[in-house]
């Protein structure tokens, strides 16, 4: 059973007028993840890893150094998907319902938990991702290097943002800051975030 990359939940230039435009979907979607799926493919190819859920490949693979590529793809497979689903047209905003007082009580306030998701996405060296996790039952942001993620580390993930450079540089060049902001600002599918943590 292949791994498959799943189509994205909107048009590649449905982010367009919201600061990500359809040439970085060309690239970020079109080229990376997919290299990501194909290149899963050929490592797990005719192994045990081939009929495990990308799930269970992540954990089985995580540390594991003779599996090093293995974990890199299946771990990038899954971010992208799980980041593609982190945005919508027209998000951004404030959440709302348990997921709203989730916040506050975990960061003091929504403006309290930008601050802190701006800061672990604008100071994540090099390559990597930012995320808000629940973790032990109370909400989290943490910073992960490369391909690593939150199901790596036990963590359930509800929101993520690539700070990968080539998620933003055909939009940003070298503006991080300008691309977390715009981010939060216009992006984030909030709706995702409370299904996440209510599944």
């Amino acid at each position: 059973m292949a791994f498959e990359q799943p189509p994205l939940p909107y048009d590649p230039g449905a982010l367009e007028p919201y600061g990500m435009s359809a040439r970085t979907f060309e690239f970020h979607y079109g080229k990376h993840h997919a290299a990501y799926v194909t290149n899963l493919n050929n490592l797990t190819k005719d192994t045990e890893l081939a009929d495990k859920s990308l799930e269970e490949v992540i954990k089985v693979t995580f540390k594991d150094p003779g599996k090093v590529g293995v974990f890199n793809n299946a771990a990038q497979v899954w971010n992208h998907t799980f980041f593609w689903n982190s945005l919508k047209p027209g998000g951004g905003g404030t959440p709302s319902g348990d997921l709203a007082a989730k916040i506050d009580s975990a960061f003091g306030s929504f403006d309290k938990f930008k601050e802190e998701f701006k800061t672990a996405s604008a100071t994540q060296f090099g390559s990597g991702w930012a995320w808000l996790v629940e973790d032990g039952g109370s909400l989290k942001v943490i910073k992960t290097p490369n391909a690593e993620n939150p199901l790596a580390y036990g963590q359930k993930a509800l929101l993520t943002l690539d700070v990968w450079e080539h998620a933003y540089y055909l939009d940003y060049q070298n503006r991080r800051p300008d691309f977390i902001q715009n981010f939060l600002n216009q992006l984030v599918n909030w709706d995702f975030v409370a299904q996440n943590l209510a599944a």
